[in-house]
């Protein structure tokens, strides 16, 4: 696959006209109902409200529960930002990746997605470092949980998931390279999955079939992973089962495919998801974020009009905060991620 930007990777086709840019406050987009098991989640009627916009490109939401408040990633700018209803978004860790001069082979030196664990605690795929990190959300230090595999450099860590035992599973394409896979900074030679324990050992390659792995997920009973790969040619999000120790069982296998959505040209590829308590995934796709249930079928679109990169649960857990493009929006939902 020829590499290109991020940026037109997501949009789908670079022929798509750029959607203008939204005020704040703004009602944007819709939701398609696909199936009637979506009533249950969410009203179609539901507002999608834009709370931030102004960004490069905004990526990897987390809800940070004992403090009330959105942390997302703007990717390329290296900055992570702090929404609080009432006072807007703000930067909160300047640089948020990679700190000093950026070599000219860094794309994207920011952090992508983010997560917060059981403890209080942000951890961040690093893009820019190319390394999953950790922040004490109180003094905003950042310690390094892991930056290799085999003695070699992560290619640009970009999203991850907290499975049992605190297991992290992280996803590591070349996106954050200017040079994609043909990046001299590159050392590994292919494109994996991972997981590593919240201490930093025991770093394990889960896959490395998938040429664009991106956003990654795990199931309410810790027991199956999902991973979505951003490539236009083989557009699909994958699974696989989860043992008790937290490895994986067999080789991942397609979930959804999202081929039809592609050929229609809609805006955006698979990247990020979060998955509700109830089992159901929300994930980005083409068109928006994608409410899927468990066993796969497709029961609606939340679409913003724009590529959707990423998605979280927050406030209550019924507002879903979703990073789209230069923008950050919610919705209400009638269920809890939770």
């Amino acid at each position: 696959m020829t590499e290109t930007t991020r940026r037109a990777m997501l949009a789908g086709l670079a022929a798509l006209p750029l959607a203008p840019r939204v005020a704040l406050g703004e009602t944007v987009g819709g939701i398609t109902r696909l199936d009637p098991a979506l009533d249950a989640l969410i009203d179609t009627a539901s507002p999608i409200e834009v709370i931030a916009t102004g960004f490069r490109w905004a990526e990897g939401p987390a809800w940070v529960r004992k403090g009330g408040y959105l942390l997302f990633s703007d990717v390329p700018a290296n900055i992570a930002y702090r929404w609080r209803a009432g006072e807007g978004a703000r930067p909160f860790l300047d640089p948020s990746g990679l700190a000093g001069p950026i070599p000219a082979g860094v794309r994207e030196a920011g952090s992508n997605g983010m997560v917060i664990d059981a403890r209080g605690d942000l951890l961040m795929a690093d893009s820019g470092t190319r390394a999953i990190a950790r922040v004490d959300l109180a003094t905003r230090r950042k310690t390094i949980v892991c930056g290799a595999f085999e003695g070699r450099k992560f290619n640009s860590c970009n999203d991850l998931a907290i499975g049992r035992g605190g297991i992290l599973y992280f996803t590591d394409p070349p996106y954050g390279l200017a040079e994609g896979d043909a990046s001299p900074l590159k050392q590994l030679a292919f494109n994996g999955v991972y997981s590593v324990r919240p201490d930093g050992s025991g770093v394990r390659l889960i896959d490395k079939s998938l040429g664009r792995p991106n956003g990654i997920g795990v199931s309410p009973g810790l027991d199956r992973l999902y991973v979505s790969q951003s490539d236009p040619e083989n557009a699909k999000i994958f699974r696989c089962e989860l043992a008790a120790d937290g490895s994986a069982r067999g080789g991942l296998a397609p979930f959804v495919d999202f081929s039809a959505e592609v050929a229609r040209k809609l805006p955006g590829l698979p990247d990020g998801m979060k998955v509700a308590k109830s089992g159901h995934l929300f994930a980005s796709g083409p068109g928006g974020i994608h409410v899927i249930a468990p066993d796969g079928r497709k029961l609606g679109l939340i679409a913003t009009g724009k590529p959707a990169a990423n998605c979280c649960f927050g406030e209550d857990g019924r507002t879903l905060f979703v990073t789209s493009s230069d923008m950050v929006a919610k919705v209400r939902l009638k269920m809890t991620g939770w």
